[in-house]
């Protein structure tokens, strides 16, 4: 059973998971505290047992209004039907994603709501933001698919230019390099954890 994404159950099916969304934290090395602070806040949730990131703010509440008329546009432009998912966990491993929905047997598709000045500078810029690489290459990683497109989506602009859609396929270099440091990262939580359990 699919616990819906944002619910009081899936915080619980990710509760102390490197999560694909925060692929990006782990990765950045020399980037002041951010890997840091992610360690620490998966370190948290498995000696508490409760979920740390249980929060929204303005622009997350738009992107969960938008993000089923983005699903809609993107199937009736491409004729993928999206199938939504829940967390999905890699087998024997802390780690795990929620891609925003599962196409057919190989795909995927990551789904972000915009504000439209930002819609129109991911248009011009093309391809896809470095900081969404993680992520969906993770994505890839975690589901064993073939390829994802990235979806940006902005509803206040005109019809031509609400929809921006690029296909990403699997990079098995950036892969390989991702599976190693979420290994890396998730031996020094479990070293932190018993530590933090033995402390006196």
């Amino acid at each position: 059973m699919m616990n819906e994404q944002g619910s009081d159950e899936w915080f619980a099916d990710r509760l102390g998971y490197a999560t694909a969304s925060n692929f990006h934290k782990i990765l950045a090395k020399g980037a002041g505290k951010t890997r840091a602070s992610y360690l620490q806040q998966v370190v948290v949730e498995r000696l508490t047992g409760n979920p740390l990131d249980s929060y929204s703010n303005a622009h997350m509440d738009r992107g969960t209004e938008q993000e089923p008329f983005a699903r809609m546009a993107y199937e009736a432009e491409t004729g993928n039907m999206v199938e939504e998912a829940g967390f999905i966990k890699m087998p024997d491993s802390m780690v795990g994603g929620s891609p925003d929905g599962l196409i057919d047997d190989n795909g995927g598709a990551e789904i972000k709501c915009r504000l439209p000045h930002l819609q129109l500078e991911a248009i011009k810029k093309g391809g896809y933001p470095s900081g969404n690489v993680a992520q969906v290459q993770g994505l890839l990683w975690i589901t064993g698919r073939s390829w994802w497109d990235y979806v940006s989506y902005s509803k206040d602009l005109p019809e031509n230019l609400q929809l921006y859609i690029y296909g990403v396929g699997r990079d098995e270099e950036y892969i390989k390099n991702l599976a190693s440091e979420v290994a890396v990262f998730l031996n020094e939580v479990t070293a932190e954890v018993k530590n933090w359990r033995s402390y006196k």
